[in-house]
């Protein structure tokens, strides 16, 4: 039985979320060659961890392992760490961050094959650029490369819904499948795999469902790495601005400079904003603090009422917060320089 009846008065939807992205030829124990999940039960601290992916979930969880005392090494694919889609200053910035913490980088790196070895799990990655093939040996291999829809063997082909070559169900405006009356949103849908958007998305679908106007702005839902620092961003990057030949201006502020931040010694990081250089609406909205993710929820709050850096900048915040960074990231995107800095 597929467990949906198309038939269903009561609009069935489909929310079974993600699961972990298998690396093709490693296999997973869940003790010394580990998925996400068997990170967060570990046993005892290894002495040594090495992580496939330095993404959300790889610098996630390996700078809580190298916190606890592992040496972690990341061998990730692409040139930043973050993932894709993160602004490359922002990225760079967080990469320095957790440098001095004692993580270390292989980024531009291809990894060839896992195996288990008497010394432990040995990694053969190379050096994209350089063509040069290196082993790393480590206690445990955290296997972190993404995570995929978790939409198979749920029985969707013998009732119709269709699935796209990544696992997606296509959605329309109403979260509706090629099915009408079956609905789908989360992580089985486009966007990013967050659980806040996901929220989102059912609270909408409901609404539509019983004859409300569906709507949600994807430029508006934040994103954040729970590192510390934590890096959080709304809107768009740099790099996609550029991309899509829109005007722009940034201003930036360090958290050096930050009061709040001096005070509690925690001054890694900064706001980045991008604001259009014609209308100086806010475009997007990049922190590196160890509050950024109660910091970013301001930034999408003025995204989605359109607000101007400007805006932002002329609203009083108190003082001393680290809230303070972003107003004066404002300040600088509009009128060329911060005020404290």
């Amino acid at each position: 039985s597929s467990g949906i009846n198309a038939e269903c008065p009561l609009r069935p939807g489909i929310a079974t979320g993600s699961e972990v992205t298998p690396f093709p030829g490693i296999e997973i124990d869940e003790e010394t060659i580990v998925s996400s999940t068997g990170a967060l039960s570990l046993q005892k601290i290894p002495k040594s961890l090495t992580l496939i992916g330095a993404g959300v979930i790889g610098v996630e969880l390996g700078s809580v392992w190298q916190r606890l005392g592992a040496k972690v090494t990341a061998v990730e694919f692409l040139n930043n760490i973050g993932g894709v889609g993160i602004d490359l200053e922002i990225a760079k910035s967080l990469q320095r961050s957790l440098t001095k913490q004692g993580m270390k980088f292989k980024l531009g790196t291809k990894v060839h094959t896992a195996e288990r070895t008497p010394e432990g799990i040995k990694v053969v990655a190379e050096n994209i650029k350089k063509g040069k093939t290196e082993e790393l040996v480590s206690d445990v291999l955290l296997v972190c490369i993404g995570r995929r829809p978790f939409t198979s063997g749920l029985g969707l082909d013998n009732i119709g819904v269709t699935v796209d070559a990544r696992g997606k169900i296509p959605v329309n405006e109403r979260f509706q499948t090629n099915i009408p009356n079956v609905y789908a949103i989360g992580d089985v849908i486009d966007g990013p795999m967050l659980a806040h958007k996901a929220e989102d998305e059912g609270i909408i679908c409901v609404e539509g469902i019983v004859g409300g106007v569906p709507h949600i702005n994807y430029d508006c839902v934040p994103s954040v790495i729970y590192t510390h620092p934590e890096v959080a961003w709304v809107g768009k990057s740099e790099e996609q601005v550029k991309e899509a030949g829109i005007p722009y201006k940034v201003g930036s502020f360090p958290m050096a400079a930050n009061s709040r931040s001096k005070t509690n010694q925690d001054t890694d990081g900064l706001v980045k904003v991008i604001s259009h250089k014609e209308t100086d609406r806010l475009l997007g909205v990049h922190i590196v603090s160890s509050v950024a993710g109660e910091l970013i929820n301001e930034a999408a709050l003025a995204l989605e009422y359109g607000a101007s850096s400007e805006d932002v900048a002329r609203v009083c915040h108190a003082h001393p917060t680290v809230s303070e960074a972003l107003k004066e990231a404002c300040v600088a995107a509009y009128a060329g320089k911060p005020i404290n800095f």
